[in-house]
This record gives structure tokens, sequence and C-alpha cells, in this order.
């Protein structure tokens, strides 16, 4: 290979797989490791004048550059206009976008049937002055509380929900209004839909669930293509220090490499789970923006190239839920979503969601679909015991 093809980087003629594995990689060394290890540094040396690109570890650092590019080229391949910064945790993320860019008299538009923590930065929001507004994620309903916001926060896929809003529309008509859109990519991880491609601002999730996808990191990351607005998520992520550690961001910069095996596996597996449960009696409310009866599919398939691992399902009553969650043998009782091994909970035990109290959101993991399955029915049917 010559000395310039070696150096010619990821673009967005090359395939999922091609540029997760090679997402972010440096320039070969002869002798180097391909994926140099984490940089355990809090200082760096600096005599002089405080120049160069990493002077104090709460503000940049060597193992977060590498993870930055990869996502990054992820998230807006082939462009070189738009900036990541990696976080401690998808919450950190979050607010990072919410705060930097808010201030009191401001107005936030976000979903009420998002991630059950957003009530809670809703609520300190308000205690800081800034107005917020909600509104359902499905039948595009944010665009009836736009007028005068400054922010419009979109998830899509909802999480438990997975409601899905035309996200294009809603990034034009915030616009229109000089509104800024930020998109929670988290469900649909950047192999399943690109926010910026499709208008927004912001691309933000939570590394933790299946960007990752060993159930061993918490992280957190932003993409955007403004300027302006990136330095101040980059000065609100310098106040707060809400930064992962080194170990951390190169476990997820290790694992990106395997996203697109493990998303494909994941994706249709879960298709294949949500057409099982759709047989049993006493599953109602199935979703699955995969299915081409799910009320989201349409628009779905306009914006999303796959429709993510999670299906989500409401069995009878609190008690048949529960019976059934601890009949699976290959189905862990956990929280969080996105992982390798397949996880299911009855999501209502935490509060914060408007769902019935035998709603189950299940995680489909890279297991054999048709052991996936089996487990999932016999344990339907032991519940009914």
């Amino acid at each position: 290979m010559s000395d310039s093809a070696r150096e010619t980087p990821v673009d967005d003629g090359k395939g999922d797989g091609t540029r997760a594995v090679r997402a972010g990689l440096p320039e070969p060394v002869k002798h180097e490791p391909t994926l140099p290890g984490p940089v355990f540094a809090a200082h760096f040396h600096l005599p002089g004048e405080p120049t160069g690109a990493y002077t104090y570890g709460r503000d940049e650092n060597p193992t977060w550059t590498l993870l930055e590019r990869a996502i990054g080229e992820l998230e807006a391949p082939g462009r070189d206009d738009v900036e990541t910064l990696v976080f401690a945790s998808g919450m950190a993320a979050i607010s990072a976008v919410l705060f930097s860019q808010l201030s009191a008299g401001d107005t936030v538009v976000l979903p009420n049937d998002g991630y059950q923590v957003l009530p809670l930065v809703g609520a300190q929001l308000e205690a800081y002055g800034v107005q917020v507004r909600t509104a359902p994620t499905g039948g595009d309903a944010q665009l009836d509380v736009l007028d005068g916001a400054k922010l419009l926060w979109i998830e899509s896929p909802s999480n438990p929900g997975l409601d899905v809003c035309d996200i294009r529309r809603l990034v034009e008509a915030a616009h229109a209004r000089g509104v800024l859109v930020a998109v929670d990519n988290t469900l649909a991880t950047p192999l399943g839909q690109r926010p910026l491609e499709l208008g927004a601002d912001f691309a933000v999730a939570s590394g933790t669930k299946q960007l990752t996808g060993h159930g061993d990191v918490l992280l957190g990351y932003v993409v955007g293509g403004d300027a302006g607005a990136m330095t101040a998520v980059r000065r609100w992520r310098k106040i707060v220090g809400a930064i992962p550690g080194p170990m951390e961001a190169w476990l997820a910069h290790r694992s990106i490499a395997t996203l697109q095996l493990r998303v494909d596996r994941q994706c249709a597996s879960a298709l294949l789970v949500a057409q099982a449960l759709r047989e049993r009696p006493e599953v109602t409310g199935l979703r699955y923006p995969g299915l081409p009866d799910d009320p989201s599919h349409e628009v779905a398939s306009r914006q999303m190239r796959r429709y993510g691992c999670v299906v989500s399902f409401t069995l009878p009553t609190r008690a048949r839920a529960e019976a059934f969650l601890d009949a699976l043998r290959l189905v862990d009782d956990a929280t969080s979503f996105g992982g390798v091994r397949s996880t299911a909970e009855r999501r209502g035990r935490w509060g914060g969601d408007a769902v019935a109290e035998g709603f189950v959101r299940l995680s489909v993991g890279a297991e054999d679909p048709e052991d996936l399955v089996a487990d999932l029915l016999r344990a339907l049917d032991a519940s009914a015991r």
C-alpha cells in the first residue's frame, strides 16, 4: 500500500463495517499498535506558554481525541466541519447541550415521552428561569409548541415507547423559526440514522448503550457542525468536569470496531422477536419500528437505515410481567439496552415513564435468534401458570 493510500481518511464512500473498523485510527507507525493504549495523564509537560493540543487532563486527552474522531466519522462521514466531544455519561452529554445553549428567559421544547431523566432536567432548567414545553414524539406533535423556542430536543425513536417523528420535517420547521435542534440518537446509533444529515444542529447520545455494546462503559457524546455552539458545549464540559476516563474512552473506541456486526445481528434478531411476540394473544401494545404494521414504520423507513435492537410490549398485569422476566434464561433482568447480552425489564419499576404496570422493554442481544425466541415463548408460557 502506498503512503498516500495510507493517509486517505475514512470517507462516506465506505461501507458501515469498514468505517466502524477503521474509525478514528491514527496514521500507522512502524512497531506501534494500530490503536494506542489509553493515556493516563492529569497533566502534560508544558514549558513556556500554554499552547498546543494537550495541556491539562480536564481539557483534552489523546485517547479522547481518537475516540472523538471515530464517533465523528460515524455520525457525519466525509465531513470535516463537525466537532465531537465525549463525556462521562449520556446524561452529561445531554446536560451539556441544554445548559450551554439555554439561559434564563429562553424556551426549550422537550418530548414528554422520552428518557425518564428528562423531566428532572426540565425541572432544573425551570429553576434557572428557562421555560419548558413538552409534547409527544409521535405525530410530530412538538411542531405545535415550537413558536418562540430557542431549542428543540428530539428523541427518535423514543425511549421506551419507540415512537418516531419526522426529524427532517421538525428540523425545517424549527430552523424557519430560528430554533436550534438536538436529536438524541442513542437508540438508533449512527448506523441507524444520522441526525446531522437530516439537518439537526446536534447529534447527542449515550455511548453506554449499543455504541459500545458490552455493558461495561459509561459514556456520552455530542456532535455538532456549528463552531460557536460547540465552543459553548466544550466550555460547559470544562466547567463541570464531566469527562470520561481514558480507560473508558479506549474501551469505547475498541468496541466501535464491532459496531456494524453487532447492530446488524441485533436488529435482525429484534425483528424476528417482534414477529414472534406479535402472535401471542397476551402481548399487547407491541412496538418495533421495523414491523411493517408498526405505527412508526413509514416515517422510520424514510430516515432510518436500521430500526434498532429494542422491542417494547405490555403483558396483562405487573405480576405476569414479573413472572415472565423471572422465567427467562437467556435474557438478563437489567436496565439499559444495546448490549450483546439480551436484557429486559418491567419499565414501570422505576417510575417516571407513562407506561402500564405490565410494560416490558426488551433489548435484543447477539444470541442466536432461534434460541432467544424459544426462550421468550417458553417464559411466556411459564408465566401464564
